[in-house]
């Protein structure tokens, strides 16, 4: 099931911050294609602006607020969102306070800080940080900025979905990273709608999979969460999200990878294409790689939804 009106959202999207974003390239991949004689491509999202996907729903988001009137935003973010909406108040000249986690990456702190945004540490994952967002935006009756549980920040994500159908009308199968599930709802809804029989496959790390864990139990819970290098995706999943709803009806597949799997298609990701990718893209690359051979002479994209890396991350998987 598609949600048409979402979709028309996603087009306007699409048309409102198409100045303030990179339409990203839909690269053939010939090693990965050899390798599992699939004909695959990836949406170098790594390329966008603040190096992630989060910069469409952010400066979506953020346009409608500024629009409406509004000089200051509130947000949470395991490091990426934060930048983006950063960013976006950065081109919009207004005031934003991110909240993240103690765990947050040395890099993505400074970046976020190098727009010009305040920060403020609390708690051990994205779901402290964003409790704690809310309650400050509540208090001081400021707009909170979801990283995921937002039409408006969901259909900024969605326009992924318009770009790869606009090079590539048919697809077989799509790999998404899942964190919060605002990346897949607006990309799976667009594609599915215009491509229905295109495989929507949610990818998550076995450490921190909880919107994995929702779709398996229809419904969300609340579940123990460990270290992983897809930080980008980590943390609880915020009761009653909208999200999930979308995932129920878009997401076909969802597949579990571990670390050393995530680790090991970074690793080979970088010494095959020249190109720098984060954990969470790192998740949906071992996510094809653990099933490759099913999509024989099929068409698929994996979407590559990062690029922000520490140092001693990207060391350690350089090293493994």
């Amino acid at each position: 099931m598609t949600d048409k009106r979402l979709n028309k959202e996603i087009e306007a999207a699409h048309l409102r911050i198409k100045k303030d974003v990179r339409f990203t390239p839909l690269q053939y991949s010939p090693s990965l294609s050899n390798q599992s004689n699939a004909e695959v491509y990836l949406k170098l999202e790594n390329f966008q602006v603040t190096g992630s996907f989060k910069a469409r729903g952010a400066t979506n988001k953020s346009r409608i607020l500024f629009d409406e009137g509004h000089t200051s935003i509130i947000t949470a973010s395991s490091g990426n969102h934060g930048s983006a909406v950063a960013n976006a108040a950065n081109l919009l000249g207004i005031d934003a306070l991110i909240f993240l986690p103690n765990t947050v990456s040395e890099a993505k702190l400074k970046k976020i800080q190098s727009f010009g945004a305040k920060t403020q540490l609390v708690g051990n994952d994205s779901g402290d940080a964003e409790v704690a967002a809310r309650n400050y935006a509540e208090k001081n009756q400021l707009p909170y900025l979801s990283p995921y549980n937002d039409e408006d920040v969901i259909a900024g994500q969605g326009t992924i979905g318009l770009e790869i159908l606009k090079e590539q009308d048919q697809m077989d199968a799509v790999f998404i990273a899942v964190g919060g599930g605002g990346l897949i709802a607006g990309v799976g809804s667009y594609i599915k709608e215009f491509c229905r029989e295109c495989e929507i496959i949610a990818c998550s790390p076995k450490n921190s999979a909880a919107m994995h864990h929702a779709l398996q139990m229809g419904k969300i819970e609340q579940i123990q969460h460990q270290e992983t290098l897809s930080d980008g995706t980590a943390g609880a999943l915020e009761e009653g999200s909208i999200t999930f709803d979308y995932c129920q009806s878009v997401v076909d597949r969802s597949i579990l990878v571990s670390e050393s799997e995530i680790q090991n298609s970074m690793k080979a990701f970088i010494d095959q294409h020249q190109m720098l990718i984060e954990g969470a893209a790192g998740v949906a690359l071992a996510a094809f790689e653990s099933v490759k051979e099913e999509y024989k002479d099929k068409k698929v994209t994996i979407l590559l939804c990062g690029g922000n890396i520490a140092n001693k991350t990207l060391l350690k998987v350089l090293q493994s």
